[in-house]
Parts: C-alpha cells; sequence; structure tokens
C-alpha cells in the first residue's frame, strides 16, 4: 500500500462504523498548543474551532448525535439512561458556547462540575454528569477524534450515604388512603400508590408495567428494571384488590379511549400509557392532600418500601432481590436506619441507655 504524499489526508482508520468527514477530526484533534515544549503533554483537547468557526455548534451537535447512537446500540443502554446522558451533554454544549473557549483541560471540566454545584444539583446528578464527560471523551478518543482526554482524570464523586426521604407506616396509610375508588381518576391512582409501595418499583418501572406482568391469583408482578433486568415482586392482599378493583372497572372505560387495545396496566384518561412524570405529579397531588412532606414524589415510596422491610426483621439479600440492586451495597444504607430505631429503643428502655 503506497504511503501518502505529505500534502494528502491520511486515509481514514476503519472501524467497521461511517467515518467523521476530515474537517469533523480535524475540529476535534489535539493542536499543537497542547504540546508544550516542556516534553509532558497536556490535557488539553480542541472540541471547536473557537468562536469565529461557524461550523463548531453544527459539528458538536454532530458528535453528540454520533455519540448518542454509539450508546443507544452498542452498549445497550436503557432509554431513561440515554435521555439522561443527552441533558447532560446539551447543558454542557450551553456552557461551553456560553465560555467560548476553545479548548478545554480538565481544569474546565472541574470548573463546569464546580459550577454545576453552586446551582444546587445533588452530589448523584454531578457524578452522573462526570460519568457521562468521561464517556463521552472515551467515545471521541475511541474514534479517533483525539488522542487524549481531558475527563478521565475527572474524579468520581464520592457515594452520597446520606439517607433518602421516607415515611413513616402512618404516613403511608394517609397517602394510600388519598384516592377516592370512587371516581375514574381515583380508582387508577389507587392502585397505582398500592403498587408503588407494595413492590418498591421505581416510576419508569410502573408506567412499563404491561397486564401480562401482573398475576393477581399469585399474588406478584413482574418488573423491568435498569439494563431491561426483569425481576418478580411479591403483591400484598391491599394492593392486589386494589388493582384487580382497576382492571375490572374503570380501566376498561380508559381503554376505550385508544385506537386499539393498550397493553399498559396504568392508562391515561386517553388510554395512553401513564408516563413517569404524570405518575410523580399524581403522587405529589395525593401527599398534600393527605398532608404529608411537600417533596414526596415516586421514590420515597421506594425508599419507605425498603426501609420498613429492613425495620420488620426482612433478610438484606431479599430486600436487594426485589429492589433490583445489583450490588448489596446499594441496600446496605437502609441498615442505617434499622441501626438507629435500635438505638433508640436501647435508649428508651435500657437502665444505662
Amino acid at each position: 500500500m503506497a504511503k501518502p504524499r505529505p500534502d494528502q489526508e491520511p486515509p481514514p482508520r476503519r472501524t467497521g462504523k461511517e467515518v467523521l468527514p476530515a474537517a469533523s477530526r480535524e475540529s476535534l484533534r489535539t493542536g499543537p498548543a497542547a504540546q508544550p515544549s516542556g516534553g509532558k503533554r497536556a490535557r488539553r483537547v480542541i472540541l471547536d474551532s473557537g468562536p469565529a468557526a461557524d461550523a463548531g455548534p453544527a459539528s458538536n451537535a454532530m458528535f453528540v448525535a454520533r455519540f448518542m447512537e454509539y450508546i443507544r446500540h452498542e452498549r445497550a443502554l436503557a432509554d431513561n439512561t440515554l435521555q439522561a446522558y443527552g441533558r447532560d451533554l446539551r447543558d454542557f454544549s450551553s456552557w461551553i458556547g456560553a465560555r467560548n473557549a476553545a479548548t478545554l483541560r480538565v481544569h474546565d471540566l472541574g470548573d463546569y462540575l464546580a459550577k454545576l454545584g453552586e446551582k444546587g444539583l445533588a452530589r448523584a446528578s454531578i457524578a452522573r454528569q462526570a460519568a457521562t464527560l468521561r464517556v463521552f471523551y472515551a467515545f471521541l478518543q475511541l474514534e479517533g477524534m483525539i488522542t487524549e482526554s481531558p475527563a478521565e482524570l475527572l474524579a468520581a464523586s464520592r457515594r452520597d450515604d446520606t439517607m433518602p426521604g421516607t415515611l413513616s407506616a402512618e404516613q403511608v396509610d394517609r397517602l394510600l388512603a388519598s384516592p377516592d375508588p370512587r371516581t375514574p381518576a381515583g380508582q387508577r391512582d389507587k392502585a397505582l400508590l398500592e403498587l408503588l409501595y407494595a413492590t418498591g418499583c421505581r416510576a419508569s418501572e410502573v408506567s412499563g408495567m404491561q397486564l401480562d406482568d401482573i398475576h393477581l391469583a399469585e399474588c406478584f408482578c413482574k418488573c423491568r428494571g435498569k439494563g431491561n433486568k426483569e425481576r418478580v415482586v411479591p403483591l400484598g392482599t391491599r394492593a392486589v384488590a386494589a388493582v384487580r378493583a382497576w382492571i375490572n372497572g374503570h380501566r376498561l372505560t380508559f381503554a376505550s379511549h385508544a385506537a386499539g387495545n393498550p397493553a399498559w396496566a396504568l392508562l391515561s384518561s386517553r388510554g395512553n400509557q401513564l408516563s413517569r412524570m404524570r405518575i410523580w405529579e399524581v403522587v405529589q397531588d395525593h401527599a398534600r392532600q393527605a398532608g404529608v412532606p411537600p417533596d414526596v414524589g415516586p421514590h420515597t415510596l421506594r425508599h419507605s418500601f425498603a426501609t420498613h422491610l429492613v425495620a420488620g426483621g426482612v433478610d438484606l439479600r431479599h430486600v436487594q432481590e426485589m429492589l433490583g440492586h445489583a450490588s448489596i451495597a446499594t441496600t446496605q444504607r437502609y441498615t442505617h436506619v434499622d441501626a438507629a430505631r435500635l438505638k433508640g429503643v436501647h435508649g428508651k428502655f435500657h437502665p444505662r441507655g
């Protein structure tokens, strides 16, 4: 194979995928300014060709689009994860445009994450943003767009060990009693709240639950969690009664508004799948009516589910399986609640407490 002349563009690297145009590759290549005379290569990557370049934002959008296709098809990430990565990169692109920065170093990325903290983002959200940047720049490096990634030097944020908010058993009872099952929406909301607390499912898992996933006679349901992993969760008698009343009752009315025969267990008034955001709204509406803390959401019921099981003496491995946690370390934080309860009992009743 003949070597290209110095004035020629070298042939593109064969990766089995579409290769970006030469101009696009050049806009992301580590420039001469990134090679200091001291011999040690600086972690400096050109993301755009500068404020004077009109094609910069368009090129960035193309890189993001290619990255989204990569994580969708080659990494097979869940839809919610894809949406989160897309939001993170849009925020990051807006930040770059506001700074009019032509080059990025690791301390620039650190400044970006610091700004997120100043805006009040939770530690977990900032950690996810950092993970998004690491994966994005690793993709650019894999495709040969850059030679070194400044994001690989971003330290992973320390895991937030603060205990998420939970409700007491009495507060849960008030919340679950809030919907009026005599109305169509109230009957649906009753089934929704009972499902959330009985299973500890995430809002997205309940939203995606279909009729075939619910087995009322056997008192269990199937949930599809992160990574499309399926698990089986028992249903209590109250949840079974509420879901059966909904399926045999006003769900038929809601389904009649749809074009076909909807498969989703929970429906909107128009017969569509009940969205994750609508589930949040329903939980918060009934939380206000029940007089429980206003920041209650579906995840609060998930945490309450786990906390009450651990406090009742359920084995932590069983709780892990029902929550769908990949690691027992994630479930172990619920033991802190149980330890606090035991400490309170000890202090109240022990003579030397």
